[in-house]
């Protein structure tokens, strides 16, 4: 009963700890920071009441939650307080400084991260972020440099060069990936590129051993393995480089759920800790000075911990990585001091540590599902059984027996993980591999007993990489004919929270050691989450929602039975576009499995260049567009149709009218964006007017042939708010009450130009513009001025709320 309650209170004390990390994450704007250090010294004094009087040990717990909310936030207080100040984007800067990460090669050059010594605007010094996100790029990039990225940068070099930064931002879309709590998580306080002015390599830069390590490790996989695919998964098994991995690699180990795997995860760190142990409890007992200073066993825990906190840096300290090594270094620290704690106490231990040395690790899906699998295979262990004979049997029946055992465990373990986890996978990422437990019942021996150790060998026996890169070639080939299976992938709608919560819960009674009928309580708790409820506007209604795309166009327009999407935004570079960073992941979390129409305004690749995804990963019914016959996506497409001025449709009571460009236009031979292909959408509870980039000879075509029918409630504003376009005739005709620009942050065209904003903000017309509102949903045509993303999601480390932390400061 003591047992009990020491472990529970410890319990509680680890959960008030979450608990006060998890309560701060959610402030939209910071505290002043005097709030933060009143609700630290509140807790310690807490603490140290319930240190004189132990019954009172609610105190302690009240006072471990307010140390961490005010820890938590004082710390997010420094972190941003180092955001690069506005009065610095978009200036050349000279930069003096050191690569402090891998630099990452794509197509369109090179990112890395650079940590600055010295920075100077015209020859005086300024104060920059103490750490940038730099690419370097070449050709295609919007951004790219006349110089020509040096193919010698690498990980612990100084250099010197000049450099344009920018303020952390990145697009906010429903159900999209947070760049911007990826680079504060980082500690990244703006980002960049570098220019043309000339570069410099500098001396040799003191310090950072584990990223010139890591560097040559990767020179020298890639210089032994030709196929760089497959050089890429050596990369990333041995020194933690998942940028290295190919997309379309990624795209395959996640729909066969194996991605976990190419990851350092706490199952590859277990094992190298498992083995280092080993080897130092053999060559422990080789020594009789050794076993009478320390037992073997005491001497291979400690051995095998440091190998893994070794291993763990050198793959990048990721957060499975982290919370192995914490861990197990809980757990021998514990051993060591005589304490046998419960295997959840010790996880819980191990959350508390991470998330004090990392508060931000809490809001990774990483950080859920690596403790959601070991916590599931803790509280699913039956009791042990095992019959006297199986104990005692020896030879070739023994070896028999243990290896049908042990079979038997990896087989139980995994279908454990994959039906524990498959509700947390929903919550995160809105689909499910259907083919993962056979892909990871595979893939899992392979990458932790085979490849991984092969690729770790190899630094030592560079041959053996060979062994690894053909080990791993067989493993990909078979994976892709599990992916090729139909329905080898299972989508479904972003789940509301109630439904999320009551699968949660109904997974871990599914796992429970419990009667199969206690069970089967757990389907009416997942269900919802299996088949969540999803909103579809009324008959005679419409939902809109333009895109943060950067700098280009996308609109998902949702009617009862049928989805519409006006173009498909960006591609970013060679191996990185809208389509796949963007739209898949909010059709997929609107429970999106098919597009009606795909219309593509014109051939621009800010508005073409994340269709190829959309096609290749969803079933396009019908592609309308003003491109060229024999244009790669009109290839590409099931069935393709030049938009015409008079074509129009009813879907579900709501009207599509293509107003441009007429049939004589194709013939003129006009630039691209004179092509553009219009659209308007009307309904009985509102309209909106899809533009492209039509300038200003289409705009008033348009008024002179459509007159007063132009009138819309909402815009899209014509070519992003540039000059050539949004005509003072043009708006007076259409009276639109919201205007919509979606461009992208500091982009260099200056879209959209204030001159052109003032224009529409003269006529009471609301200019939304994608940078600052972030995604904005208009839905089912409301008379309201719709919802910015940013809005209803905005947090602390986001753009928009950094003001406010230099206020903070202030007061």
């Amino acid at each position: 009963m003591k047992a009990w309650d020491t472990g529970g209170r410890l319990g509680g004390l680890g959960l008030c700890w979450l608990a006060g990390v998890a309560l701060q994450l959610q402030e939209r704007s910071l505290l002043p920071i005097a709030e933060y250090a009143a609700a630290l010294a509140a807790g310690a004094l807490l603490l140290v009441f319930a240190g004189y009087r132990p019954k009172v040990w609610f105190a302690a717990l009240l006072g471990l939650a307010l140390v961490a909310f005010g820890a938590t936030g004082w710390r997010a207080t420094a972190r941003l307080s180092e955001v690069l100040p506005a009065a610095l984007e978009g200036r050349d800067l000279q930069l003096e400084g050191v690569v402090a990460s891998l630099p990452q090669a794509g197509a369109s050059g090179l990112r890395f991260r650079f940590q600055v010594e010295r920075a100077e605007s015209n020859g005086e010094r300024v104060e920059v972020p103490p750490l940038l996100a730099l690419g370097w790029y070449r050709g295609f990039h919007e951004d790219a440099a006349v110089v020509q990225p040096r193919n010698e940068l690498r990980a612990g070099q100084r250099w010197r060069f000049t450099a344009r930064l920018r303020r952390p931002h990145g697009n906010i879309n429903p159900h999209g990936f947070d760049y911007e709590l990826y680079l504060f998580e980082l500690g990244v306080g703006a980002s960049g590129y570098v220019r043309d002015a000339p570069s410099q390599r500098l001396d040799p830069a003191a310090g950072f051993f584990v990223e010139r390590l890591r560097q040559t490790v990767r020179d020298a996989i890639e210089a032994n393995v030709s196929d760089r695919r497959i050089a890429g998964v050596l990369a990333a098994l041995a020194i933690g480089d998942q940028a290295a991995i190919d997309r379309a690699d990624w795209d395959l180990f996640r729909n066969t759920g194996v991605a976990h795997l190419m990851s350092i995860s706490g199952l590859h760190v277990t094992m190298f800790a498992w083995l280092a142990g080993l080897l130092v409890a053999w060559l422990w007992r080789r020594s009789t000075r050794a076993c009478l200073c320390r037992p073997a066993p005491v001497a291979a825990r400690w051995g095998g911990l440091l190998a893994a906190a070794g291993y763990a840096l050198l793959s990048g300290w990721g957060v499975p990585a982290q919370r192995t090594v914490w861990m197990l270094a809980t757990v021998t620290g514990l051993q060591a001091l005589g304490f046998a704690w419960p295997l959840l106490l010790v996880l819980l231990a191990a959350a508390a540590v991470v998330t004090l040395l990392d508060p931000w690790a809490l809001l990774q899906p990483g950080f859920w599902l690596s403790f959601g699998a070991v916590g599931l295979l803790m509280v699913s262990q039956p009791a042990p059984a095992q019959s006297k004979e199986a104990a005692q049997a020896g030879g070739i029946a023994g070896l028999a027996s243990s290896f049908a055992r042990t079979a038997k465990g990896g087989v139980r373990t995994q279908l454990i993980a994959t039906l524990g986890l498959t509700p947390l996978t929903l919550v995160f990422f809105q689909q499910v591999s259907l083919v993962g437990l056979a892909a990871n019942l595979l893939a899992i021996p392979l990458v932790t007993l085979v490849i991984t150790p092969l690729a770790l060998l190899g630094i030592l026996a560079t041959p053996l990489w060979a062994l690894g890169a053909w080990v791993t070639q067989l493993m990909v080939n078979a994976l892709g004919v599990l992916a090729g299976l139909p329905f080898a992938v299972w989508s479904v709608a972003a789940a509301p929270p109630w439904a999320q919560i009551a699968a949660l819960l109904g997974s871990v009674l599914l796992i429970m050691p419990l009667p199969w009928r206690a069970k089967l309580l757990a389907l009416p708790l997942v269900w919802p989450l299996l088949m969540p409820p999803v909103a579809r506007p009324e008959t005679g209604r419409f939902d809109l929602v333009a895109l943060d795309v950067g700098q280009g166009t996308a609109v998902l327009v949702r009617t009862r039975e049928h989805l519409l999407i006006y173009d498909a935004g960006p591609q970013y570079s060679r191996d990185s576009d809208a389509g796949q960073r963007v739209l898949l992941p909010v059709l997929r979390g609107r429970g999106e499995n098919k597009i009606d129409l795909l219309m593509l305004s014109h051939r621009d690749i800010d508005h073409v260049g994340g269709a190829r995804a959309l096609l290749a990963a969803l079933p396009v019914h019908q592609l309308s567009s003003s491109l060229e016959p024999g244009h790669p996506l009109v290839e590409a497409a099931r069935s393709h149709s030049r938009c015409e001025a008079g074509q129009s449709w009813l879907w579900d009571g709501v009207r599509f009218e293509v107003l441009h460009p007429r049939r004589a236009d194709y013939d003129r031979q006009l630039r691209p964006n004179a092509m553009s292909c219009v659209l308007r959408i009307s309904s009985a509870s509102g309209s909106v007017l899809l533009t492209g980039d039509i300038e200003r000879e289409q705009e008033l075509a348009l008024v002179a042939n459509y007159a007063e029918s132009l009138r819309s409630d909402v815009l899209v504003a014509p070519h992003h708010g540039s000059r050539t376009s949004s005509t003072a005739e043009f708006l007076d005709t259409v009276q639109a009450k919201f205007a919509v620009f979606q461009a992208g942050y500091r982009n260099r065209f200056g879209h959209p130009v204030p001159e052109v904003v003032d224009r529409y903000v003269q006529r009471g017309i609301v200019a939304i513009q994608s940078p600052q509102c972030g995604a904005w949903s208009w839905p089912q045509g409301s008379a309201h001025s719709g919802i910015c993303q940013r809005d209803i999601s905005q947090r602390y480390w986001r753009h928009g709320a950094v003001p406010e932390v230099h206020e903070a400061l202030r007061r």
